[in-house]
């Protein structure tokens, strides 16, 4: 009689994409937060290396990504790798707002009859990148500029890498974020926070769209496979994949955008001159900081974000979520 009882108990059916219904709001806000901040504490430097790679001419100073490190470090120390990073913190705020995009798009989407997964991906990835952009790109240019002030104050470069001829030597960090601020306004007003936000766009959004999409599809091909990983080691996967495609993809614009950002030309006129300076070049130029920076961010944004939702669903959904 019993096991009859039991064959009749209707089975929990496993949960493998954890929908913006399912969450617990209070616990995801917080919980998001927390992992996107420890995430950019160790992976800012990555980022740094990309950008100062992106914006020099050649290899003027650094050979590649291992010798900027190398570099970076004996002549600017440790915290040379970490310029500019709190006003990229501002960031985690952007990041909260676009995974909600992304997730409410998703819901939205699935009201409406839409029940592709890649489809949602796709559309919600784009809505998320246009959202989070117009947050963020104000803080992207300030921290861009920041970043580069490093190699010219102790390297004795050419002072082309320093647009704004800001003086650093002898002054604070806050000194020196108020004035590359103030001189952005001053130059351009509050449209020079905005410089390279068409291009932003037109690099950021296919890539989050391209990048959820491949992430999603690449999901699906390992599930079809022998089950070797977990769940979430499977997810993990998958996001180290798609940062790599998507960094292939979309490097040429990820170089305009920087160049654009930091060196204030148009995106014609950058295009122009990088393709007269650079040739073939633009399709590799700092390509091998930005696939390892993306690979890495992928898989640590993906631990941190699933694991994230799996700890904030509401009760009645945690006994078939698949860790």
């Amino acid at each position: 009689m019993m096991s009859n009882l039991v064959n009749e108990m209707p089975r929990r059916v496993p949960i493998r994409t954890i929908e913006w219904e399912m969450l617990d709001k209070r616990k995801f806000y917080p919980y998001s937060m927390m992992s996107s901040f420890t995430v950019r504490c160790f992976l800012y430097p990555l980022t740094l290396v990309r950008t100062r790679l992106q914006v020099q001419h050649h290899n003027a100073i650094y050979t590649g990504t291992f010798d900027a490190f190398r570099k970076i470090l004996q002549l600017e120390g440790a915290r040379g790798l970490y310029r500019g990073f709190w006003i990229s913190c501002f960031q985690v705020v952007s990041g909260l707002c676009y995974v909600s995009t992304y997730e409410g798009v998703r819901h939205v989407l699935e009201k409406n009859g839409v029940s592709n997964l890649k489809i949602k991906s796709l559309v919600g990835g784009s809505c998320a990148s246009l959202v989070g952009q117009t947050i963020i790109v104000p803080f992207d240019v300030i921290s861009q500029h920041l970043m580069i002030l490093g190699q010219i104050s102790k390297q004795g470069k050419s002072v082309s890498a320093n647009p704004l001829a800001v003086r650093t030597e002898g002054r604070t960090k806050t000194e020196i974020t108020w004035d590359v601020t103030r001189t952005i306004y001053n130059r351009d007003g509050f449209r020079g926070f905005y410089r390279g936000y068409l291009a932003s766009l037109a690099n950021y959004v296919p890539s989050s769209a391209a990048w959820w999409t491949f992430y999603q599809l690449y999901q699906e091909v390992l599930s079809s496979l022998p089950h070797l990983l977990p769940h979430t080691g499977t997810q993990c996967l998958a996001a180290v994949m798609s940062g790599c495609t998507t960094s292939i993809i979309t490097n040429p614009m990820d170089l305009v955008r920087t160049r654009v950002q930091v060196q204030r030309r148009s995106i014609p006129e950058t295009i122009r001159y990088l393709w007269a300076t650079e040739r073939l070049r633009i399709f590799t130029k700092g390509l091998t900081a930005r696939m390892t920076s993306s690979s890495i961010y992928s898989l640590a944004i993906i631990l941190g974000y699933e694991s994230v939702k799996k700890m904030s669903v509401l009760p009645e959904y945690k006994d078939g979520v698949q860790w």
